[in-house]
């Protein structure tokens, strides 16, 4: 794992830029191997599974708005709660392809970072995430992480914090 991109990407620089206009001391790091799962990144960095902010969207069928959900990586989401959250009163939650993911987010799946995004997304907390001090979110790339705090994440995002995954 280094420091430096050797071929840096639009999404890398957008996360890059954001991180740094909202004073994140922790940039992006580059992964010597792609982390597209909550596993391969875990194994990458060296942590935990639960320590990997997993970034999973939703279409929020009513106004096809991209729901993100950022949870930890060894839990999974519960969608009924999802809908409760973002649907309230009424409407339909949607499984999001990789088109969708990429035109909402400006990110392929994979490398979806929890900001920075091309369109207004709503975004989730998983609760959970705030059993740990230290966690690692994508940066835009399926090679690219940072590092921050659950805290830390909820400032940098603003979103709310919900119990979103199964119990």
């Amino acid at each position: 794992m280094n420091n430096t991109s050797p071929l840096p990407t639009e999404a890398l620089q957008r996360v890059t830029d954001r991180l740094v206009l909202l004073n994140h001391t922790q940039l992006p790091r580059w992964l010597d191997d792609a982390a597209r799962t909550a596993q391969q990144a875990a194994d990458a960095l060296g942590v935990r599974l639960g320590q990997i902010a997993k970034s999973i969207v939703f279409r929020r069928e009513a106004d096809d708005v991209a729901v993100l959900v950022v949870t930890s990586g060894d839990l999974r989401v519960d969608e009924t709660k999802v809908r409760a959250i973002a649907c309230a009163g009424g409407g339909k939650l949607g499984r999001a392809d990789a088109d969708f993911v990429k035109a909402r987010t400006g990110f392929s799946i994979g490398g979806v970072a929890p900001l920075a995004h091309a369109t207004p997304v709503v975004t989730l907390i998983d609760a959970q995430l705030f059993r740990f001090d230290e966690i690692w979110a994508a940066a835009g790339h399926p090679h690219a992480v940072f590092c921050l705090s659950p805290h830390q994440l909820q400032t940098l995002t603003g979103a709310p914090v919900h119990d979103v995954t199964v119990a």
